[in-house]
């Protein structure tokens, strides 16, 4: 609902290009998710990518008709959700290929991560639907950390807090593993697991040996991206991990 009228929120759902071609199931939860509270979700067809690979690459102009088909299918929602922090970051600080319309500014300050939107603007305190009997470890993707600011960061001295935490803590059964180094890079970066591609796997495969030592069973995230390469990662180590996005997760998979 909305904070002032009671009147439904409308959200559109935004599922990034990786998610939809690899991690489907992602956008599915993320859906099924959102509708247990009551919300009225809208998936637009015509959407396409945000336009994050291109600004990554230092080609910012090319983003441009990205970002405006971005804008003209989101631009009627009151909020627009996506299980990608990473996404999130390009829409809502990186979007300036184009003309900053009035349209371009609610978009950008409109758009949610999954994790801060049912954290911070939901504010759920339950999820009586979800039981995940498991050791779990989180990683959080950098641009999620450091930009969406979706918990504390270990080089800054302040008070800790993790908000994709607070929520799966209220999660029947789970565990949390700690890691050493929980804030540190996987080695994805998008197109630097393809210009880098040594450096991008070794860092993925000191990720997956932090998560082993943990005596995680699965690993979870706000980010899918970051997920499937430290699952390349891993199984190419002969690891015995398993990797979740945390939209599954609260949505009350069954492991």
């Amino acid at each position: 609902m909305t904070e002032d009228k009671g009147i439904p929120m409308k959200v559109g759902l935004f599922v990034p290009c990786y998610v939809d071609m690899f991690h489907p199931e992602t956008g599915i939860a993320t859906l099924e998710l959102l509708e247990r509270f009551g919300l009225s979700v809208e998936y637009p067809v015509d959407q396409t990518c945000c336009g994050q690979p291109m600004t990554n690459t230092g080609c910012e102009r090319e983003a441009a008709k990205t970002e405006e088909l971005f804008v003209r299918n989101f631009g009627k929602y009151d909020y627009i959700v996506t299980p990608s922090g990473s996404c999130t970051n390009q829409v809502r600080n990186n979007m300036t290929a184009i003309e900053q319309t009035d349209a371009v500014k609610h978009v950008r300050s409109r758009t949610y991560e999954l994790v801060e939107f049912l954290h911070d603007v939901l504010k759920v305190d339950a999820f009586p639907w979800a039981e995940f009997p498991h050791r779990v470890a989180l990683h959080n993707n950098c641009n999620t950390l450091r930009n969406l600011r979706i918990a504390s960061m270990s080089e800054r001295r302040e008070e800790p807090f993790s908000k994709p935490k607070a929520l799966l803590g209220m999660v029947k059964g789970i565990e949390f593993a700690d890691l050493t180094r929980p804030d540190e890079c996987c080695g994805f970066g998008g197109t630097f697991s393809v210009f880098e591609e040594g450096v991008s796997a070794k860092m993925g495969q000191d990720k997956v040996t932090d998560q082993l030592r943990s005596g995680a069973e699965y690993v979870t995230s706000s980010d899918s991206s970051c997920m499937m390469h430290q699952e390349g990662c891993a199984r190419r180590m002969g690891a015995n991990l398993k990797y979740i996005h945390i939209a599954q997760i609260l949505n009350g998979a069954r492991a």
